[in-house]
């Protein structure tokens, strides 16, 4: 199989060097040609100057997977793809796009007789060594020209990918995944904050980390990242309290208020989030006023 990547990123270039060292040939594109010369040399891609010229070097049923940042950037190469592509080409999109903007892209392919399909991609950057957990949608016959790209992509042929449902039910899925992901990561970083907060016990973050790890009910691949983390330096104090947040946690907080279904876990663990990127703190400096005003409690003054 030959197919093409664009993007050549954290994620995208080490998907491509996985695809290549499973045989399969990719043609690579990137805006910065250093990554493309780089995957050139060391892994076999079929470098591309361009978008046409990533068109050019496919046969068809042509194969474009973009793994570009969700919007603008995704939204202009599939404009740009769809007069190059003829009908039975395919365009995934396997970057971290609303599933309402996969619905409409692939509505606008379809007018052209252009297969696409949405991929929820998650692997991080242990993804090239370990494989990606892909949640791909769309029509059946728009997701077998892709199957042998998913097979090495994926940990095994036979694990680790899924045809999810329709177009935008691969993206929908990956903003659910992400959703929990962030009540995961904030229940262990309470629990390990509780943790050290008993100076009593002088307890060894690293040794319950790892303790957790083996047969515990909360073992996971987070904990693992974490007992690693912990390992090297329970303190953390070259690291900012700072904590960004993705499209897919505000997108999975929204779709719970538009279907009336509670997650109180995944919204919550989203705004601990916004709290952490509150510089000036201006909500708490109101809160120690109107204390002050009704209770005659002290305020503590900047600086102290």
């Amino acid at each position: 199989m030959r197919m093409a990547m664009v993007g050549l990123g954290k994620m995208g270039g080490n998907m491509a060097r996985r695809l290549c060292r499973g045989g399969i040939e990719v043609v690579g594109y990137n805006r910065s040609p250093e990554i493309v010369n780089t995957l050139a040399a060391e892994d076999g891609l079929i470098p591309a100057a361009s978008l046409a010229d990533v068109v050019s070097k496919l046969t068809a049923p042509r194969v474009v997977w973009l793994m570009l940042p969700a919007g603008e950037a995704t939204e202009q190469a599939i404009h740009e793809l769809i007069p190059m592509l003829a009908p039975g080409d395919v365009i995934v999109d396997g970057g971290n796009s609303n599933f309402h903007d996969g619905e409409r892209r692939g509505a606008l392919c379809a007018q052209h007789d252009i297969g696409f399909m949405d991929a929820g991609t998650s692997g991080g950057v242990w993804g090239l060594a370990n494989g990606y957990c892909l949640m791909v949608g769309g029509a059946p016959e728009v997701v077998a020209h892709v199957i042998p790209a998913l097979k090495v992509l994926a940990p095994a042929a036979d694990r680790g990918w899924a045809h999810v449902g329709p177009v935008g039910a691969g993206h929908f899925t990956k903003m659910i995944h992400n959703g929990i992901e962030y009540g995961m990561m904030q229940a262990f970083a309470e629990g390990f904050a509780l943790l050290r907060g008993k100076e009593a016990f002088n307890l060894d973050l690293a040794q319950i980390a790892e303790l957790w790890r083996h047969s515990s009910v909360v073992r996971s691949w987070l904990l693992d990242l974490s007992a690693e983390a912990l390992k090297n330096d329970q303190k953390l104090e070259g690291i900012a309290p700072y904590v960004a947040d993705s499209g897919e946690g505000r997108w999975t907080v929204e779709e719970s208020i538009a279907q009336g279904v509670p997650a109180p876990v995944l919204t919550l663990a989203l705004q601990m989030r916004f709290a952490s990127q509150d510089k000036e703190g201006y909500p708490y400096r109101l809160l120690s006023m109107m204390r002050n005003a009704f209770g005659g409690h002290a305020v503590k003054k900047a600086g102290e």
